[in-house]
């Protein structure tokens, strides 16, 4: 089983950036498209991004378009989350996932397995 450890949360102030870093185990991370969601307090789980299996394609929601990067680094067993421009709702947990699916998904469900989360929180 893969196991995904999220880090490099922490307070920032509205406008600032942030780099979210995710570290898999096992041998087989290049085979997994990887995925980020977010999740603020009292509300669903939401998409944030995702990168398939060799990078060479990316998929945001639109509310991170244009701010967010996500990219990855298969010699490193890591795919990172580059937060820039960061506005008080992108408050919430940061949740790595992994994917053995062949197509990108925006859905929780079609990720098999996850991080345990990294809180950000963005000051005004």
């Amino acid at each position: 089983q893969v196991q995904l450890v999220e880090s490099g949360g922490g307070l920032v102030q509205a406008g600032g950036s942030l780099r979210l870093s995710c570290a898999a185990s096992g041998r087989t991370f290049s085979l997994y498209n990887m995925g980020w969601f977010r999740q603020a307090s009292g509300e669903d789980r939401e998409f944030v991004a995702a990168i398939s299996r060799s990078g060479d394609r990316t998929d945001y929601a639109d509310s991170v378009k244009g701010r967010f990067t996500i990219s990855r680094d298969n010699t490193k067993n890591t795919v990172y989350l580059q937060m820039n421009s960061l506005k008080p709702e992108d408050t919430a947990v940061y949740y790595c996932a992994a994917d053995r699916d062949y197509r990108l998904g925006s859905l929780p469900r079609s990720y098999d397995y996850w991080g345990q989360g990294t809180q950000v929180t963005v000051s005004s």
